[in-house]
């Protein structure tokens, strides 16, 4: 049987999948915007604007949406205490960050990641932890209402899981989506990066965009 927690989960990620389904749907009737053909990256046209929001960056500073203009950015949630799919994730990125770091850095393509577990991520364990993968992740968290309409935004989904009993109430895991959101240099919501992950095809897919985006 499925316990409450399970359930709060698939009702989450179903509705969740269900508003992501409905605007992949009106994104796929707009006229598409002249971008290369890619291969890892879906891109949506037209591209949704995003709501305000504020994170607190690992070197304490706030990231408001104007700090992610100018480049193409990827955004994955995740927890420092992640036990696989966070770390080999990151890892992932940093092969594609490797193959893109020739490109000049006032447009290189970005990688954001977001720490959905405030209550044990401090800024500063989260700067640590994304920075040990490559020195050019972002690293952000915030108050668990600001992540969630974050989260929100990008069609994205958390929930907090207890550990099962007798184990530490710390001890507890965080369930998020898998996928990636894909930021274009006005900051808004242009796509989505879907695993499996392929840190090729993702490096020349955010190389190609930046190429066909820059002035």
């Amino acid at each position: 049987m499925f316990n409450r927690t399970t359930v709060i989960v698939l009702v989450v990620a179903l509705a969740a999948g269900l508003g992501l389904w409905a605007s992949q749907r009106y994104f796929a009737q707009a006229p598409k915007a002249q971008w290369p053909q890619t291969q890892a990256v879906r891109l949506f046209e037209p591209p949704r604007e995003l709501p305000a929001f504020s994170l607190r960056q690992s070197d304490g500073t706030q990231l408001v949406p104007g700090e992610l203009n100018g480049h193409w950015t990827l955004v994955f949630l995740g927890f420092t205490h992640c036990p696989d799919v966070c770390p080999m994730t990151l890892a992932q990125l940093s092969q594609a960050q490797k193959q893109w770091e020739s490109i000049p850095e006032a447009i290189r393509p970005r990688v954001l990641f977001v720490s959905v577990d405030p209550e044990r991520d401090s800024p500063d364990r989260i700067g640590e932890y994304a920075h040990a993968f490559h020195s050019d992740t972002l690293a952000a968290t915030a108050n668990v209402p600001a992540l969630e309409n974050f989260a929100r935004s990008l069609s994205m989904v958390f929930v907090k899981v207890p550990p099962p009993e007798g184990v530490p109430a710390d001890q507890y895991s965080v369930d998020h989506s898998a996928s990636m959101a894909v930021l274009d240099p006005q900051g808004r919501m242009s796509g989505l990066v879907q695993p499996p992950f392929d840190p090729a095809a993702i490096a020349a897919d955010m190389a190609a965009l930046t190429a066909a985006s820059a002035p």
